[in-house]
């Protein structure tokens, strides 16, 4: 459901102007896969009902606010955009610290999905395009992959591959203790509480699959039922290091062993604190 900015009255403080934009609330119900959440979808339309609609997805801890400079400037080129907060970020609900633990599964699988959902009814006859920054990028190649009907395309900005051998040959020590030291912490504390190692705060599910991308070069969301992952390996030994080859393997006959899902996740778990 769309919503209409709003005029402050005297005296009262004047809103910013992301929080004018139009609105449309998206709500994932509860499932076995997903806790009850709701997110807000910022939507800047173009004149023209059938543009393009770009749906820019934030990186790890930004806020969808933040992009308000993009979706202006993809707005003036006759486009129309939108921008959503993750789960448990800026204008969704429940915030972290209260919304149930939750890994890159909960957002391929509910989240997604229902924001689309809501978006392609917003704009029924314009192609929907992701644009993901980071792990919002990472987020648009996962689902473009999975669900290539859905969209018309996948635009990515700083999306880069955390595997650890796919760094230069001298940081391979660093990247690999950096990123299991994060999966370490958010597996054991339940949410990432941000840091000089990454970002801000996060949910530990989150980070605990990104942490085993890094370990693995595998993007196989914890608990998922997917039979398809996403490998990265390097092109060739060490000297080629930093060269990645993505590629998409089917297990054949039966699923891969199935990561755990992330303690505390789900909709009988309890919030982490």
């Amino acid at each position: 459901m769309s919503t209409p900015s709003q005029t402050p009255v005297s005296g009262e403080k004047r809103p910013s102007e992301f929080s004018t934009l139009e609105a449309v609330s998206v709500t994932v119900p509860k499932s076995d896969v997903s806790e009850a959440v709701s997110f807000v979808l910022r939507v800047l339309p173009a004149a023209d009902p059938t543009a393009p609609v770009l749906l820019v997805l934030p990186a790890i801890a930004m806020k969808a606010k933040f992009y308000l400079p993009l979706a202006k400037s993809l707005h003036a080129a006759g486009l129309s955009a939108a921008t959503v907060d993750l789960r448990a970020q800026g204008e969704s609900t429940p915030p972290l610290g209260e919304a149930a633990n939750h890994g890159y599964r909960q957002l391929l699988e509910a989240d997604l999905p229902a924001i689309l959902d809501a978006l392609q009814e917003r704009f029924p006859e314009a192609p929907i395009y992701l644009v993901g920054h980071s792990l919002g990028g990472q987020l648009s190649l996962l689902y473009g992959a999975a669900h290539p009907d859905r969209l018309a395309g996948v635009i990515t900005i700083a999306t880069g591959v955390v595997f650890w051998r796919a760094f230069e040959l001298k940081r391979w020590v660093s990247v690999l203790y950096g990123s299991q030291y994060v999966g370490v912490v958010s597996r054991l504390r339940g949410v990432w509480p941000g840091g000089k190692v990454m970002g801000g705060p996060m949910a530990g599910g989150v980070m605990a699959d990104w942490s085993w991308h890094a370990l693995t070069g595998r993007y196989q969301p914890a608990g998922s039922m997917r039979t398809e992952v996403i490998i990265v390996r390097p092109r060739a030994p060490a000297a080629a290091a930093g060269r990645i080859r993505p590629r998409w393997r089917r297990a054949p006959g039966s699923a891969p062993p199935r990561r755990p899902a992330p303690p505390g996740s789900g909709p009988s778990a309890s919030s982490p604190r």
